[in-house]
């Protein structure tokens, strides 16, 4: 009888916590809804790896259910074989089946995931906003070359235009990703990373470094913000009336270790200053390891 209720309240609590977890959001997160087409295609390999590896995981699940059922202590009828050391069929399901799995995993998703290469442009007949991305203990400054213009923990840019970041650091090695829009570039000191991304419409994202850069991690997040076109001039027009420029002097202040850095707008921007930052750890040498971009990839 005690075992009987016990179960019971075994299950109530499976139950329970099931209930609970499901208000975690999860089908809502940035990475399964996604703000644009990089994202979208990566949920999709998610999903089809998924599928594809149900095949042998609910098999597992039901047979491992029918075992204990079959073999449970009060069935005396289940056949004992001690002494049973070797069965090629059992052989060919336990080594054969996770073998072509793992094949035809590897068939369907390396080539998806080439086709999502990071450094690939994105092909949609309009130009690309360039942004140079520098990681900072434990702050993130993007810098604007184009509109010469830097922002301190906000990116803007329009929905619709792709965008090329290239990324730095001026510390230790980060990580630069916007759940919603793509994955994780790495951003390490003297040497730069590409990454191109695009949202298909207006939305309000987050970004942040997900590798561990000591005391002030977590608060290393900043602002994802897609705009109409009129919205991202009026943006510029904003940052442009900044009294504060980022020149040598300002910079070495900048990145200077700090913490909750409020969003900070400079109007100006020295010149290179972005190769200058990868130049200072190469010892004047500028390397860029990047790979030659072909001319366009294309997101299906």
């Amino acid at each position: 009888m005690r075992q009987a209720l016990a179960y019971r309240l075994q299950i109530i609590l499976a139950f329970g916590l099931a209930l609970l977890c499901s208000g975690c959001g999860a089908l809502t997160s940035p990475d399964l809804d996604p703000n644009g087409p990089i994202t979208l295609a990566e949920r999709q390999l998610l999903f089809d790896g998924v599928s594809i590896m149900m095949i042998v995981i609910l098999p597992v699940f039901v047979m491992a259910a029918l075992f204990c059922w079959r073999y449970r202590g009060t069935n005396r009828s289940a056949r004992y074989t001690p002494n049973l050391a070797y069965y090629w069929p059992i052989e060919i399901l336990v080594w054969g089946a996770p073998a072509a799995i793992i094949i035809w995993l590897g068939f369907h998703l390396v080539p998806g995931t080439h086709r999502l290469d990071p450094y690939d442009p994105i092909d949609t007949g309009v130009t690309p906003l360039k942004v140079e991305a520098v990681a900072q203990d434990w702050k993130w400054l993007f810098i604007y070359p184009e509109q010469n213009i830097a922002v301190v923990n906000e990116l803007v840019f329009p929905a619709g235009q792709p965008l090329a970041i290239r990324i730095t650091s001026d510390t230790v090695m980060n990580s630069l990703i916007i759940p919603a829009l793509g994955g994780q570039i790495y951003a390490m000191a003297g040497m730069q990373t590409r990454l191109h991304l695009l949202a298909d419409e207006p939305a309000e994202m987050w970004g942040r470094n997900v590798q561990y850069s000591g005391s002030g991690f977590a608060d290393q997040q900043f602002r994802a913000v897609a705009t109409t076109k009129d919205d991202f001039d009026a943006w510029v027009a904003k940052a442009k009336s900044a009294s504060a420029t980022l020149d040598a002097s300002t910079y070495e202040t900048l990145a200077q270790p700090s913490q909750k850095v409020p969003v900070t707008y400079y109007s100006g921007v020295e010149p290179d200053l972005f190769d200058r930052i990868i130049a200072k750890w190469r010892h004047g040498d500028i390397v860029d390891p990047a790979p030659a971009i072909p001319a366009a990839a294309t997101v299906e």
